[in-house]
């Protein structure tokens, strides 16, 4: 099939490639000449494992394309995925479709025939109507069925996820419309991966709803972490107690500094201004943000607390090693990162921040400009009054701490994410704190 992809962003050059690898001929597009420059040169816009080759691959073979001209990529396309940013809207935190509603217009005026546009940006309930309507008032001559089809891919993990779905959500009632995605997912038949059929409003709450449950029991379990340093219990016993409670699940109950990344904190805050708008309110949802956003400067003063010991120290003039910037591993994403927040009390306690990530730095930089940066743990150690963990990067899991003792100025680690086990630190001469342990 000959499939067009409206943004080259993180989901629409994942999904794109992937889309590639089933067998299909994908364009992708984007009005940014110099990140199309750079992908047809072989450089990815953003850091994700497998990305790279995939790409390459795929361009090799002819079957991937890239473009800044939407109109000849429209033309005559079975399927047009409309995958740009919905950014969080200033002041209200509703998501901002004016990216996917320009992408709308442009397809009506290049469309060649019937196809089928496909919302793959998160979008609140009601967008694929709007859609519908600028499609229908533009080219009311031409067939064309709107569906919804989200996004759920995790971020250093997204072409696994692509390929070996838990499921596929598809919003149409459109019979035409659903054959066609038949065809676009048929390669993942052979996975037995269950496509949902489901109307379009459903489909695009269910994006939302699930990355609020996500985001529920990543707060829950962070609550239940701070209960546990007040009452002596270890926080990972608790999640392995009630993660294996198949109605509960393992997955989302590892108690650290808080969620962060491109989805969680935006979806969160769009499904509040949705639940605003028809007047129902979701009150969970609602706490859950306050505690996350609580949850970020938190772990700033835990730092500094950790920092200053007993004695409490003035804070002023310490140096502190941040070890991982970005809002999870295997990603370059800072947006809502942890370490935005904990970085910011620190600077405000007086502190100076060295710091190393493996692959987002440059993105950090341009948003921490006053924070030192390093080429590797080690270099950001040097000197240090205490070394934090922020990100559980693999780097960082299995540190040489006789090598990190010669270069702090104080053995003082403060384990944000839980990697390491106390007695094995405290062994190494190292003053431990962790989280909900």
């Amino acid at each position: 099939m000959r499939i067009t992809m409206i943004g080259s962003g993180y989901v629409g050059l994942v999904s794109g490639a992937c889309f590639a690898d089933f067998g299909h001929d994908v364009i992708c597009v984007d009005k940014d000449d110099a990140k199309i420059a750079a992908l047809e040169a072989g450089r990815m816009p953003i850091f994700e494992p497998g990305l790279e080759q995939l790409v390459a691959v795929n361009a090799a073979a002819g079957r991937l394309t890239f473009t800044t001209d939407l109109a000849s990529a429209v033309a005559g396309a079975d399927a047009i995925f409309i995958a740009v940013g919905t950014p969080s809207r200033r002041g209200d935190g509703h998501a901002d479709l004016s990216y996917v509603f320009a992408a709308t217009e442009e397809i009506a005026a290049a469309v060649t025939g019937p196809t089928v546009v496909v919302t793959k940006s998160t979008v609140p309930v009601g967008t694929g109507d709007r859609v519908e309507a600028i499609l229908r008032e533009a080219r009311p001559d031409m067939a064309i069925a709107v569906v919804s089809n989200p996004e759920f891919l995790r971020e250093g993990a997204a072409i696994g996820d692509f390929k070996r779905p838990d499921r596929i959500v598809i919003g149409t009632e459109d019979e035409t419309a659903k054959d066609v995605m038949r065809g676009v997912y048929r390669p993942l038949y052979l996975n037995e991966s269950p496509i949902l059929f489901v109307s379009r409003r459903t489909s695009e709450l269910i994006k939302y709803a699930a990355n609020a449950f996500l985001a529920t029991k990543i707060t829950f379990i962070n609550e239940i972490a701070d209960l546990c340093e007040a009452v002596g219990a270890d926080v990972q016993d608790v999640s392995r107690g009630i993660g294996l409670d198949n109605r509960i699940g393992k997955k989302f109950l590892h108690a650290g500094p808080g969620y962060g990344g491109s989805c969680f904190p935006k979806d969160t805050l769009a499904l509040l201004k949705t639940a605003e708008d028809y007047q129902s309110p979701v009150h969970i949802v609602e706490a859950v943000v306050k505690v996350n956003d609580s949850r970020k400067r938190a772990m700033g003063r835990k730092v500094i607390a950790a920092l200053i010991g007993e004695g409490g120290d003035e804070p002023r003039g310490k140096t502190v090693a941040l070890l991982g910037l970005t809002f999870k591993p295997n990603t370059d994403d800072m947006r809502d990162a942890p370490s935005l927040a904990i970085a910011t009390a620190l600077a405000d306690a007086g502190v100076r921040v060295r710091a190393f990530d493996p692959e987002g730095m440059d993105a950090a930089k341009a948003m921490m400009p006053d924070l030192t940066y390093c080429r590797d743990a080690y270099e950001a150690a040097e000197g240090a009054d205490a070394v934090v963990i922020v990100t559980e990067w693999d780097a960082f899991r299995a540190l040489d701490f006789a090598r990190l003792k010669a270069v702090v100025a104080a053995p003082v680690l403060v384990d944000l994410r839980n990697v390491y086990n106390r007695a094995a630190i405290e062994a190494a001469g190292f003053a431990y704190t962790a989280v909900g342990r």
